[in-house]
């Protein structure tokens, strides 16, 4: 399998560009469904150890029904499959265009979860427009062990968010085994208590905020993604459930960028418009870098020959 590592802002992406598997025709949803249930063993192949580790988010892009799309992509990571990676599709834009497949400028790339834009302004930089967001539910109680009571907001970005606007640790890198042990006793929490985003959606990704530390950014987070790692880019879906609170809270008016810092102090530049049924529409601008392009090996008789699953 030929894959091609980028960061996004601190964030690696590994985009499958041969050797994936054959997931046929039809809605990405649907193909996302059947990546789960015939070909598990390669999303652990490709992104799990020995390979990967916790943190790297597969890509894997295939044909868009759309003929005006310039690609499907589906992304995964070390326990499951995603609806949407903001980080993710600026990697793959970019890896995109040091292939020489994608043109700067702006195209389109389907999702499980919708079409998504991406403006190329240069050969490391990118502008996504993200699906519809919105904030579900507001000031929502959990009662924590170790935490007592937490509240915080449960919003859509492409993935569903519980997102608390006052960290129980301070937001830096020798603070993030703290941070960890923090979100996710408070993600088991909201599962116990049966706390859920629309249509009983699991909310599978725990975001903490806090003052940022350089002076020109508007706030600093920390995002735990299922799987158990931390998200080192400043999430791009979570970015965007982070502008739908505000957005509903009438504290970011259309259009005012805004700049989030992650727990490593990286940075993206969001804004928003105003989109259908009360929702918004997220513009999220970052920036990726290539870092390799590699062959996967699958060697018969390796007891990991699919990876390390949990």
């Amino acid at each position: 399998m030929r894959v091609i590592d980028s960061h996004t802002e601190g964030e690696p992406t590994r985009t499958i560009i041969d050797g994936g598997p054959d997931l046929g025709d039809g809605p990405l949803a649907e193909r996302r469904q059947r990546f789960a249930e015939r070909f598990d063993h390669v999303r652990s192949f490709a992104v799990n150890e020995p390979r990967g580790s916790d943190a790297v988010v597969g890509a894997l892009v295939c044909a868009p029904v759309d003929p005006t799309a310039a690609a499907g992509v589906i992304f995964f990571n070390n326990v499951g499959y995603l609806g949407m990676c903001g980080h993710g599709t600026i990697g793959v834009a970019v890896t995109l265009h040091h292939l020489g497949r994608l043109a700067l400028g702006t195209h389109r790339f389907e999702t499980p979860v919708g079409m998504v834009s991406v403006d190329l302004l240069s050969a490391n930089e990118a502008e996504i427009e993200n699906v519809p967001s919105y904030r579900h539910r507001a000031a929502v109680a959990v009662e924590v062990p170790g935490l007592g009571q937490v509240v915080g907001d449960i919003a859509w970005g492409g993935n569903w968010f519980f997102l608390v606007s006052e960290a129980p640790h301070a937001l830096t890198l020798a603070a993030v085994p703290h941070l960890t042990r923090a979100a996710d006793a408070v993600a088991t929490a909201l599962e116990h208590a049966g706390i859920r985003g629309a249509d009983g959606a699991r909310i599978d990704h725990v975001e903490f905020f806090g003052p940022p530390v350089a002076a020109d950014a508007d706030s600093r987070n920390f995002v735990l993604c299922p799987g158990g790692a931390y998200d080192r880019s400043p999430c791009g879906t979570g970015t965007s459930a982070k502008l739908a609170c505000l957005a509903a809270d009438g504290k970011l008016p259309p259009g005012r960028p805004w700049v989030q810092e992650s727990v490593v102090g990286s940075r993206f530049e969001a804004r928003y418009l105003p989109g259908p049924s009360g929702t918004i529409i997220p513009r999220i601008r970052g920036r990726a870098y290539v870092v390799a392009d590699a062959t996967l090996i699958r060697t018969p008789g390796d007891p990991f020959a699919d990876g390390l699953r949990g």
